[in-house]
């Protein structure tokens, strides 16, 4: 993948006279002219962020008591296959893309999201009832810390996509301590923190698909 070139925004003809922004990929060492030119795939970036902000919204919405927490089994389906198997589908492209940013955050929370299906639909009811809590808890505290270290180098990307792991390590830790302290006023915060997060990946999501389309940047990201 070019310097040039987008992972997280298309790109455009060489001799356009504009540059998109690039919400996922950071600028590497110069390359080749030969490896310096279009990705092999189609930018998967919108693929990913969008799969991951509608996820995570829906789920957002019941943790920060929007709707009531009978109702979760509705975001199952979404995190099976939109934010699980789309959002890996699309960190695969990126590897494809020689994007490492990229393919490790959509394949890790793709994962993410197939981990939380599995863990509701086989995993939950057989956790013992004292120490559920705990046990959720330091799952969460676990993908906190991956988040953490994920937004050191986000801050290479983009201040787009550095919002969005700012405030997802922020929900996780929030998350995290609600479940392991039994403390429902953590857990709402990290709702309230998710749906942020969420609205800022559907905003670089689009900005993926509008740069892309007009073929110039149509919606900053903060390139760095």
């Amino acid at each position: 993948m070019s310097i040039e070139s987008s992972s997280a925004a298309g790109t455009v003809p060489a001799d356009s006279g504009h540059r998109t922004e690039n919400p996922l990929s950071a600028k590497g060492p110069a390359i080749s002219p030969q490896a310096s030119t279009s990705p092999p795939f189609a930018d998967p970036a919108a693929l990913g962020l969008g799969a991951f902000a509608m996820t995570t919204f829906v789920l957002s919405a019941i943790n920060a008591g929007l709707i009531v927490k009978a109702d979760e089994p509705v975001v199952l389906g979404l995190a099976l296959f939109y934010g699980g198997l789309a959002q890996f589908g699309a960190g695969i492209w990126e590897f494809a893309n020689r994007n490492v940013f990229g393919a490790t955050a959509f394949c890790s929370y793709g994962a993410f999201w197939l981990s939380f299906w599995f863990l509701s639909q086989f995993s939950a009811a057989s956790l013992p009832t004292a120490d559920a809590g705990k046990a959720v808890g330091l799952y969460l505290l676990a993908w906190a810390i991956f988040t953490a270290y994920m937004t050191i180098a986000s801050w290479r990307v983009s201040l787009g996509v550095f919002a969005v792991f700012v405030f997802l390590t922020l929900t996780f830790i929030a998350l995290f301590i609600g479940a392991f302290a039994g403390a429902s006023g953590m857990t709402m915060l990290g709702g309230w923190l998710g749906l942020v997060t969420a609205l800022i990946a559907w905003y670089c999501s689009l900005a993926v698909v509008a740069n892309s389309t007009f073929k110039r940047t149509v919606l900053p990201v903060g390139r760095r």
